[in-house]
């Protein structure tokens, strides 16, 4: 039959052909000649124009032989593309003025005639010219003429697209061959098709009796297309289903089951475990970051490599030959590659860049961001420098890539140039602020071109996905289906969901002292009574916190409820942070001296209102203060979620205890039983803090136990099982697609 197809089309393409290459020999020659007249007379009409537009101007400047706005006007004139050259001559036929790309031997042309116009046609090294003379008179007496030179080089080019337009009518014998082809492969198809759709719907099981019909094209793709339906049918189980508890063994299952075991790398900048040189010796120490917190479980489940700045003073000392070292020490699951950069690099990427631009920017913490050229020069740098990383580290071309926050917003495409197959997850964990807002970034093209190299780009909250979409339909030319929330750019499709972040449910340990230990020994350390009252705040000293507005509505509260003097403190916890900008020295002066000024007003003897703690404390001495206080105050300013808040619920297994929550958090979309405020309504932070610490032990036990519940539930298993389910069912419809392409191109060719 494939034969018999074959010869059917010879009889179709060869007379075709041979009528066609007939019509072109005739017409291409006749089409040429119109089309040169046809630009000759547009030349000829945009020459009048010019020279009616330069007419004026040069009545004024010929005159006083102002050289300078002639030159000028001319240089303005040759913007246009087409033009070429102008030049001015003197009634007596002197050159007077001229560009610098007016031909010599053109010289000033022979008399005009009556008219006062001449157009001719003219070929020189340059290539073809239109050559157009305009008299200029001024009250009846000749100024001189005008020489404009239009290059026609252009017209060449729309000579040989004429011809590709007469080749095109060969579309018309494709079409036919088309509909043939079409027809034929139909009829061809039909068993391949229904194959398909016997898989689709569960009719061909592994001892079909319809086995024997399956399409010879299908039966490859038969074990893909079933993956995919499994796939499918798991994801919808799972995905939305609250009474699933997600959990590492899950979580491994699933990369064994859905990844088949595909490789997965981490990329952030700071590092889960960094090694310091201590009096002691090399100790290990776990830094003070959310996004550590969050990710570093899933690495332990995972197995995978973890690529981060090697920022300790003894980790060069801890390393292999190739940067790499097994953690966490006591256990190793998974491998840390540490990457090294220069001060120069760290100060212009890291402190620059990342924290003094785009971290003001996207936290709208009414702090001006500051962009450098030469901090953009290094964040471009360090990102290259980590995806080459990425690349080295990777031992397959189609590894699961995470990359981790606004550090990397370059990487994801630097990545995809050098490993087209990746499957690249970009985690924001800040927010994305509005396009007005973002518009402010001198390299917001870049940052968004960067990011769109990801595969799957997630943000905590909804809102956030909504202004990323919003953003790149203001800067970029793209496709966006908002439904589909997904984004079509450079011919690669990203998809853009919200992933709210979470944390890992503890595990019941019998060695942790109990809420009245806890509660007893905090007091005893810091000189309370036992039934003083406790609230407690633990942050990075940063701006975007809300820390200066918490000390104020304590200081409020204090003002409306005077009998709370002496028997009320705010601890603060608050871990330096990016202590080398003047931003944070002086946010921390700030910090400090407001603390002082409401001790000093309400102090009495040893008693102090606010225990200002600016030290790193590790995660059991946080713990303790969670456990130990009648409340826990999270109030930031703009917040992508702000894992304190969950870190306080999962603490409370006793059921107690008040979470006030900022409005301005993505916990806020998921934690509705705690006190929301706005934290810069200073009396309605204030009262929300006196009704925490007043509150019924019936009314907290009802709060408490609604909102551990869903933390414990929503925990950060399914937040990274969720994105990794997506990778997997994108990725199978990768290869399954690539398959059937593959089998229809083969098929077209048996068919044709």
């Amino acid at each position: 039959m494939p034969s018999r197809l074959f010869q059917l089309a010879l009889r179709f393409v060869l007379p075709l052909a041979m009528v066609l290459g007939l019509i072109a020999y005739a017409v291409v020659p006749l089409v040429d000649n119109l089309t040169l007249r046809w630009f000759v007379r547009d030349l000829d009409a945009r020459s009048q124009s010019l020279a009616n537009a330069l007419q004026e101007p040069l009545f004024e400047y010929i005159p006083q032989k102002s050289e300078k706005r002639i030159n000028q006007l001319f240089d303005r004139a040759l913007r246009d593309e087409r033009l070429y050259a102008i030049a001015f001559c003197d009634p007596a036929g002197n050159l007077l003025y001229k560009t610098n790309t007016y031909p010599a031997s053109l010289g000033c042309r022979s008399e005009l005639p009556k008219n006062g116009r001449k157009e001719s046609l003219v070929s020189l090294p340059p290539g073809s010219l239109h050559v157009s003379d305009s008299l200029l008179e001024s009250e009846g007496q000749a100024l001189g003429k005008l020489i404009l030179v239009h290059d026609m080089s252009f017209i060449e080019r729309r000579s040989a697209d004429t011809k590709k337009y007469v080749i095109g009518l060969f579309t018309l014998l494709a079409i036919v061959i088309s509909m043939i082809t079409v027809f034929v492969a139909h009829l061809s198809w039909r068993d391949w098709i229904a194959s398909v759709k016997g898989i689709l719907r569960g009719q061909l099981g592994p001892h079909s009796q319809q086995q024997h019909s399956t399409a010879p094209e299908i039966r490859s793709l038969e074990g893909d297309l079933r993956a995919m339906l499994h796939e499918f049918n798991i994801e919808r189980r799972t995905q939305d289903d609250p009474t699933h508890l997600w959990t590492p063994e899950k979580l491994r299952v699933l990369l064994h089951e859905e990844l088949a075991g595909d490789e997965v790398l981490v990329v952030s900048n700071r590092e889960p475990y960094l090694h310091a040189r201590t009096r002691k010796g090399i100790e290990v120490q776990r830094p003070a970051s959310g996004l550590v917190t969050a990710v570093e479980p899933v690495m332990r489940a995972c197995s995978g490599t973890w690529i981060a700045h090697g920022s300790g003073s003894a980790d060069k000392e801890t390393v292999d030959r190739n940067d790499r070292v097994a953690v966490p020490p006591s256990n190793p699951s998974y491998t840390l590659r540490r990457v090294w950069l220069t001060k120069e690099e760290e100060k212009g990427y890291y402190y620059g860049f990342a924290n003094e631009g785009l971290w003001p920017l996207c936290h709208i913490a009414h702090v001006r961001p500051v962009f450098r050229s030469s901090d953009w020069e290094q964040y471009e740098a360090v990102n290259q420098h980590f995806a080459d990383a990425v690349v080295k580290e990777a031992r397959t071309d189609d590894p699961v890539v995470l990359v981790q926050d606004y550090h990397f917003a370059l990487l994801p495409r630097m990545v995809k140039e050098q490993l087209p197959k990746a499957t690249i997850i970009t985690f924001w964990h800040i927010p994305w602020p509005n396009p007005e807002s973002f518009g402010i970034c001198p390299w917001r093209e870049e940052i968004l071109e960067g990011l769109l190299g990801s595969t799957i780009l997630g943000f905590h909250t909804q809102l956030h996905c909504k202004n990323f979409l919003e953003t790149v339909d203001r800067y970029l030319e793209t496709r966006i289906e908002h439904e589909a929330s997904t984004i079509s750019y450079g011919g690669k499709l990203t998809q853009v969901k919200h992933y709210p972040i979470s944390i890992a449910w503890p595990e019941p340990n019998s060695e942790q002292p109990s809420v009245a230990e806890c509660r007893k020994t905090i007091r005893e350390e810091h000189g309370l009574p036992a039934n003083h009252l406790l609230a407690v705040g633990v942050d990075r000293l940063d701006y975007t916190k809300g820390i200066i507005e918490r000390f104020q509505a304590i200081e409020r509260m204090l003002e409306l409820h005077p009998d709370l003097v002496g028997k009320f403190t705010m601890i603060q916890i608050a871990a330096p942070t990016r202590s080398s900008l003047d931003e944070y020295q002086n946010f921390e002066t700030r910090v400090r001296t407001l603390v002082q000024r409401i001790n000093n007003r309400f102090a009495s003897g040893n008693y102090q209102p606010l225990i200002l703690k600016a030290e790193h404390h590790d995660s059991e001495q946080v713990t303790r203060y969670y456990r130990a206080s009648e409340t826990c105050l999270v109030t930031s300013l703009h917040d992508g979620m702000n894992l304190v808040a969950k870190e306080f619920i999962a603490a409370r297994d006793d059921d107690r205890g008040v979470l006030v929550l900022s409005q301005f958090t993505g916990a806020a979309r998921e934690l509705h039983e705690a006190l929301m405020v706005n934290p810069y309504h200073i009396e309605q932070s204030a009262d929300a803090l006196y009704r925490a610490l007043t509150m019924p032990e019936a009314e907290q036990s009802e709060r408490m136990r609604s909102m551990r519940s869903l933390v414990k539930d929503f925990n950060i298993y399914r937040w990274a099982g969720r994105m990794l389910l997506d990778a997997a069912r994108l990725r199978q419809r990768e290869r399954i697609m690539s398959k059937i392409r593959s089998h229809s191109r083969k098929s077209l060719r048996r068919v044709v």
